[in-house]
């Protein structure tokens, strides 16, 4: 199993199993079939775009991993362990999207953050050295040391997606799902949180992100997988965003008028 340190470095371990591994996934709510017979697996130390329309189970598929939502068939491992086992052992580390947060909760930064360190506190969640220094390297890694004590909510976007990675970082989650962070940030602030994702890559972290910029995708993805209910394709970002699969995942005809397919 991957083993990740307190300040979220990933020790080296077997890469035998997959970071994300799902296998005839199939979930429903009621009667809406959200995702069907979903198969993906992702290894360690890869940087994966998530890419579908709205309502292709995307957000399902996160939950799923997640543990927050229970299969009808099939199952997901991650390292190994069930989602439960993993996101105990906090594996797992999530960035939501912004309208998912109350951004007017009276909160620090450095207190999302720490945040992450929960788990290692026991039940008095009063942090110790070691939640410290972990929170310390965290900001640092993010770039957020000199905002670290600014609410949360006076943020701007980029920053405030930084913070949520921050506080995975900080927990010592070696796979990471990231929901939209590039929605609702200026360039500067893509290209930096761009920048921290390689640098985790290079760490060692997995990390799962969906996103609707399909320009972006080649230019800092190893991988990308097409999600339509069921997966339509996973592998190279060439190979995938082809004007086939995208016409397939988002009914979206990239030929020029005219043009012979």
């Amino acid at each position: 199993m991957t083993v990740t340190t307190p300040t979220g470095t990933v020790a080296s371990a077997s890469a035998a199993a997959p970071a994300i591994e799902a296998s005839g996934v199939t979930v429903r709510y009621g009667d809406v079939l959200a995702l069907d017979g979903v198969d993906l697996a992702l290894a360690p130390g890869r940087v994966c775009g998530l890419l579908g329309t709205n309502g292709s189970g995307k957000s399902t598929l996160f939950k799923t991993v997640l543990g927050l939502v229970a299969a009808e068939r099939g199952r997901i491992l991650l390292h190994g362990q069930d989602p439960a086992a993993a996101r105990k052992g906090g594996l797992v580390g999530y960035v939501p999207q912004s309208e998912q947060v109350d951004w007017a909760f009276p909160v620090r930064v450095v207190d999302v953050v720490m945040m992450g360190r929960y788990g290692h506190m026991g039940i008095t969640r009063r942090p110790r050295r070691a939640d410290r220094e972990a929170v310390a390297e965290a900001l640092e890694r993010t770039d957020l040391t000199a905002l670290a004590h600014r609410q949360i909510g006076a943020l701007s976007g980029g920053q405030r997606k930084r913070a949520f990675v921050a506080r995975g970082i900080a927990q010592g989650a070696s796979v990471f799902l990231l929901d939209e962070p590039f929605a609702g940030v200026d360039k500067r602030s893509e290209a930096t949180i761009i920048e921290v994702l390689r640098a985790m890559r290079a760490a060692g972290h997995t990390l799962l992100v969906s996103t609707h910029d399909l320009a972006s995708v080649p230019g800092f993805c190893d991988e990308a997988v097409l999600l339509q209910r069921r997966v339509i394709a996973q592998g190279d970002p060439a190979d995938v965003l082809t004007p086939e699969r995208l016409f397939a995942a988002f009914g979206i005809d990239s030929h020029p008028a005219g043009e012979q397919r």
